[in-house]
């Protein structure tokens, strides 16, 4: 396969329209057989339940070429779960796992001239996501619903290579208890908008923030699960139920113990324990781990000891073990790398 003629090594983090994206549409009760088309604009009626009251879930994850040639997709089958998770929590009919793998095979291999190739630093950013698609104007779930993926290349999150961001803690509250904290639903990140600006403009680079029951745990970014390494070496990340189970995060700490043979610990971090870390980050499909070096709550600066010139030892280590799986270079655990054929 031919590569298109694109400058890799210049990519962003940004849209870039492909050939072809998969479209599925639902109505009278069952999923149609969907298929793939050049069309990129969506057509819905200007009552559609995605336009009224939010009804639209999404995912994210991407395609890479291993070292050897293969076009694959890091562990697809966590983000067709999760899919059919955040679904049921918006009364939306489910897309079938199986269903979901093979459009994003076909996606994937419908668009291959766009993967960039393997030691770019870029990778084939993959979207499926759906949404209420008929005319709705009580407040109730859709009756119809299309089910898309589109794929775009895009650079390293990081050029240059990854350097700790400072960040804050937010007066803001993410997500409520028995809330939708924990699926991947578009409301959830757009009531993380203004928070996010908000930060920018005050010199951040993201906002923590705690549980809204008590303002005294640590929960998630707009964005990204968090992840800690404490002075003994071991990782720790929050356990909440109002945060989106990362498919990055649980390979990370797949990884620590079973490669890197670290301790790990998922429990409930509470804010007084931030100054006793070693080592933090964010974790998400977009970067693997963001470094963080500076928490800052309310004016108290809490530094961490990994400092803000580089990424820390011990998030080094997880960062390049995790993308040289994903890249083909380490062996992967079984079922974690779907090779598109």
């Amino acid at each position: 396969m031919e590569k298109k003629n694109i400058d890799w090594s210049n990519l962003g983090f940004g849209y870039m329209k492909t050939d072809l994206r998969y479209v599925a549409n639902y109505k009278n009760g069952a999923w149609d057989e969907g298929g793939l088309t050049a069309d990129d604009q969506v057509t819905i009626s200007e009552s559609a339940g995605v336009l009224q009251y939010a009804q639209t879930v999404f995912e994210g994850m991407k395609a890479y070429e291993t070292m050897d040639g293969r076009t694959v997709v890091f562990r697809p089958d966590l983000n067709a779960s999760r899919m059919i998770d955040s679904a049921k929590r918006l009364e939306m009919p489910p897309f079938p796992a199986e269903r979901f793998i093979e459009a994003i095979r076909q996606v994937v291999k419908g668009n291959e001239a766009y993967v960039p190739p393997y030691g770019s630093g870029a990778s084939l950013y993959i979207r499926p996501y759906m949404f209420g698609s008929d005319a709705v104007i009580g407040v109730k779930p859709s009756n119809e619903y299309q089910f898309r993926i589109f794929v775009t290349p895009v650079g390293p999150y990081f050029k240059g290579g990854a350097k700790p961001i400072v960040i804050r803690i937010s007066d803001y509250d993410r997500a409520a208890p028995r809330g939708t904290g924990h699926i991947k639903a578009g409301l959830n990140y757009a009531m993380s908008l203004h928070a996010i600006v908000e930060a920018h403009a005050e010199g951040f680079a993201e906002n923590m923030y705690l549980d809204s029951a008590t303002r005294t745990k640590v929960e998630e970014t707009g964005g990204a699960n968090f992840l800690f390494v404490t002075k003994d070496g071991t990782l720790v990340t929050p356990k909440s139920d109002t945060i989106l189970p990362s498919i990055t995060r649980r390979s990370l700490m797949y990884v620590a113990e079973h490669y890197l043979g670290m301790k790990c610990e998922t429990r409930e971090i509470y804010k007084e324990e931030l100054d006793d870390f070693a080592e933090a980050g964010l974790c998400g499909t977009a970067a693997v781990i963001s470094p963080v070096g500076k928490i800052v709550d309310h004016g108290r600066e809490i530094c961490l000891p990994s400092g803000m010139n580089e990424m820390g030892p011990v998030t080094k280590k997880l960062y390049d073990t995790l993308t040289g799986i994903q890249m083909g270079r380490i062996e992967a655990p079984e079922g974690w790398i779907y090779e598109i054929r």
